[in-house]
């Protein structure tokens, strides 16, 4: 198993450098955030311009990499692929199939998005209208030599306060896509993160969904118990803010409540022995450049002792 980050956390540096230092530290791969230029989201990143990218820059790429004996597990661009707005939704659509063009020239067999949601639908509804934007995704991406894979973050409150803004963040939900999508490249970017406070088993889970488990984060959670008074399980209501519910906080992995040994374990007992790509989200160690590269380096000293 080898473990690497997701690019997305260093959005201001260029490739070459992120490649020296994390290869310098002790990373074996990045996930690389390949977001469109436009693009305004939190935790996005472009080290790779998939709108633009060539077959000399593949190489010039490639080289790099193998240079400083580093892998690309996955290309990473996470938007919400059923926007209600068409305009945007084909927006995001075209620029999915731009990454999934950069990952078959790079050699690279992952793509990570979201399938997303549309807030005026019903969740049954919702996973009709994932079949028939997934459908072509998915025949697109098989044809390049790339799977897809989605992450189970919920995005609560992204397109609408409370309610989920990516519906794939559970056990129920990745057994209806799966049965609407039985399409071999279709799986999951595993986060047991989002599992932990959502109260969902997160070693069962990595049981269960062996077979489509196409890559893995690694994101630890923090039960913040004040806040789990004041606020209960739905979160602050008055005055919300985004991405913040008040009773839980995404950690770099060791500084939470994950059980890093045992889903490790877990994942090699059961066939999985890829890459932990630690997502960085931790808001002890943002807010400059050498804090989130500090985060970084805590998160691989952790994993580190349960990776052989």
């Amino acid at each position: 198993m080898k473990i690497g980050f997701l690019t997305a956390c260093l959005p201001n540096l260029e490739l070459e450098d992120l490649v020296l230092w994390a290869s310098k530290q002790g990373f074996k791969t990045l996930e690389l955030a390949a977001w469109p230029f436009e693009s305004d989201r939190d935790y996005q990143a472009r080290q790779i311009d998939a709108a633009n990218f060539t077959v000399d820059e593949a190489k010039k790429v490639k080289s790099l990499f193998a240079q400083n004996n580093m892998e690309i597990s996955a290309m990473a661009y996470y938007d919400n692929n059923l926007h209600p707005d068409l305009t945007n939704r084909k927006y995001y659509l075209n620029h999915l199939k731009k990454v999934i063009d950069t990952a078959s020239l790079l050699d690279v067999k992952l793509v990570g998005t979201f399938v997303g949601s549309i807030p005026d639908l019903s969740p049954n509804e919702n996973i009709k209208e994932i079949k028939k934007v997934f459908n072509d995704i998915l025949k697109y991406a098989a044809d390049k030599n790339v799977s897809i894979m989605i992450e189970n973050c919920p995005m609560e409150n992204w397109m609408k306060f409370g309610l989920p803004g990516n519906y794939a963040y559970s056990p129920e939900l990745w057994d209806a896509l799966f049965n609407e999508l039985p399409h071999e490249n279709f799986g999951l970017n595993l986060d047991p993160s989002h599992l932990y406070w959502l109260g969902i088993d997160y070693i069962q889970a990595a049981k269960d969904y062996s077979s489509k488990i196409f890559h893995a984060h690694a994101k630890d959670t923090e039960i913040l118990a004040e806040g789990e008074y004041q606020y209960g399980i739905f979160g602050r209501q008055i005055d919300p803010i985004p991405w913040k519910s008040g009773w839980w906080r995404y950690r770099m992995p060791g500084l939470g409540e994950i059980d890093w040994s045992k889903f490790i374990s877990t994942l090699q007992e059961n066939g999985y022995n890829s890459v932990l790509s630690i997502e960085h989200e931790d808001p002890i160690w943002e807010g400059s450049e050498e804090k989130i590269k500090t985060g970084l380096q805590l998160g691989l000293k952790h994993l580190s002792q349960f990776v052989v």
